[in-house]
């Protein structure tokens, strides 16, 4: 996997400065959600080291209905094709987003908790991370019980660990020492 993240990375800054300079960063967005998700379905991904299958044939399979070979998108799959790096494309559109949020001043934050966030709690922890980062808040909330309480926030780069079993750990050790 970190091999595959370290290939996407050049690919993925390549397609964000492609479309950042064409003004097009839904389009492409959408367009990368597309192709990543055929990219991960195993009958193509059994095509992409076929020998039989020509690189124009399978970019034709990654572009999304309606657009056409010759655009930005559709070459940029055609190189990835042709290096044979089509296998990349969900890490590349992962990394992709990430420079689109960069770029948007937004950060994706992943909340664990011991309990589902309601609304307004869920928009509290936005606002209180807005005024930490300096930067637009994208939440993604999960619930995993074995927490017993808190919550525990991984904005990719940090993580706070607020809940309860991480202070119990954090207590067990201190005693421990």
């Amino acid at each position: 996997m970190a091999q595959a993240i370290t290939l996407a990375r050049p690919y993925a800054r390549a397609a964000f400065e492609l479309a950042h300079e064409a003004g097009a960063l839904g389009e492409w967005s959408q367009a990368f959600a597309f192709a990543a998700a055929v990219a991960k379905d195993a009958r193509v991904s059994a095509l992409v080291g076929d020998p039989r299958v020509q690189p124009a044939q399978l970019v034709a399979l990654h572009l999304p209905q309606g657009m056409g070979a010759d655009t930005a998108f559709a070459q940029f799959l055609q190189t990835l094709a042709e290096q044979r790096r089509l296998a990349l494309l969900p890490e590349v559109a992962d990394l992709y987003e990430e420079h689109k949020r960069e770029a948007g001043s937004q950060l994706k934050v992943k909340v664990t908790s011991a309990m589902a966030l309601d609304a307004a709690q869920a928009e509290q922890l936005k606002a209180s991370l807005k005024r930490r980062f300096k930067r637009e808040i994208e939440l993604e909330a999960k619930v995993d019980p074995a927490l017993l309480g808190g919550v525990v926030i991984d904005t990719g780069s940090e993580v706070i660990d607020g809940s309860a079993r991480g202070r119990l750990q954090r207590l067990a050790s201190a005693l421990a020492s």
